[in-house]
């Protein structure tokens, strides 16, 4: 890596040294069975007992937000996506100082994701695809101390065509996070994110766009080393009775297509993630060393084949094929809607804290 890649530098636990970092954004709750909430005795009481997990989730904002700053300044057309992807994973490491990952620093490989292509690209070991000046890439990348998962995303172009796309999903993920909040029911929240959406439209090439919500992409919850938890927050209307409790934590994110708004697997997969109910043993003997070099380096943490070739891991594809074969490893292929079209995401993690709403991965940019 350049010398640039981690530019002065200070781990986040020295910058902080009684370790106590930044709340987020607060925002209030909406619904009137809410209402209480924010005078309640009890409900204070609660915030408080929650105080060590705060504190967990607000310093691995506070990495999120400093990598994505300087990668946003980094970020230039000419780089490869590799240079581009350890860059923000070197800031990343070095910022949340830990000598495992497991403690501290990557929580799933760093997503920039081109045009059409929304999710789940992160370059393979010798991809020697560079970023284009017409390019559109969505930066994708989590951090987490002690499991506790920031998941966050924002959008880059440098041809202003592009703006109105951008606009559109930055507006629809503010909307998703306004509708959030305990009691919310998931499907409101979907309808209010495809109404803001699809309020908008994009000029390419002398040929307007609608922009289209990805109806099937979604925001979901996220438990401790579990990116993915039990719920989904879709981004448009549905008939989804489900609502948000008290105490869970979430990604909202938002993706938003000039084609038909539906994505489909393509092209070499990148992405792989243990599953959380995964047994400890498979009946290939070489295959169990790989899932044991999983399980020390990632444990439930997604993970890609370039993390394997970092961590000493040698001739690993039969091997992953297996775990996935057998169920114990999940495989995430890119996601792409149709050729010639152009995606956009944005991306915050919040909490549903008893008393209020933080949107921990708020920040200056986004």
């Amino acid at each position: 890596m350049p010398p640039q890649a981690t530019p002065n530098l200070i781990p986040i636990d020295i910058q902080y040294p009684n370790a106590t970092y930044p709340e987020g954004e607060i925002q209030p709750y909406t619904l009137n069975t809410c209402a209480y909430r924010p005078s309640s005795l009890e409900k204070k009481q609660l915030d408080l007992a929650n105080s060590t997990l705060y504190q967990d989730l607000r310093r691995a904002a506070s990495v999120h937000k400093q990598v994505r700053s300087l990668a946003k300044k980094f970020i230039q057309p000419g780089m490869s996506m590799i240079e581009i992807c350890e860059y923000i994973e070197n800031c990343t490491r070095t910022l949340s100082n830990s000598p495992s990952q497991l403690n501290a620093g990557i929580a799933f490989p760093t997503g920039c994701s081109l045009n059409n292509c929304a999710a789940h690209y992160t370059p393979n070991p010798n991809d020697a695809r560079v970023l284009g000046v017409n390019d559109v890439c969505k930066i994708d990348f989590g951090t987490h101390y002690n499991g506790r998962i920031i998941d966050s995303a924002f959008t880059v172009s440098f041809s202003p065509e592009f703006d109105p796309l951008l606009l559109a999903v930055r507006e629809a993920t503010d909307a998703g996070i306004r509708a959030s909040g305990i009691d919310a029911l998931l499907g409101e929240i979907g309808a209010e994110i495809q109404e803001t959406m699809e309020s908008h439209e994009i000029r390419i090439k002398n040929t307007t766009y609608p922009v289209k919500s990805i109806r099937n992409l979604s925001g979901h919850s996220i438990e401790q080393f579990r990116i993915h938890g039990a719920n989904t927050v879709p981004i448009v209307k549905t008939a989804s009775t489900k609502r948000m409790q008290e105490n869970e934590c979430y990604a909202i994110e938002t993706f938003g297509s000039t084609g038909q708004g539906y994505v489909s697997e393509k092209s070499d997969c990148s992405h792989y993630m243990k599953r959380f109910d995964a047994p400890a043993t498979t009946a290939h003997p070489k295959a169990q060393a790989l899932l044991d070099a999983i399980g020390k380096n990632f444990g439930t943490l997604a993970f890609c084949k370039r993390y394997l070739a970092r961590a000493g891991v040698e001739k690993y594809h039969i091997n992953l094929n297996h775990l996935c074969n057998e169920g114990i490893v999940d495989a995430y292929p890119p996601l792409s809607d149709v050729p010639g079209s152009y995606t956009a995401q944005y991306e915050h993690t919040l909490f549903l804290r008893p008393t209020c709403k933080e949107v921990l991965s708020r920040g200056e940019d986004y």
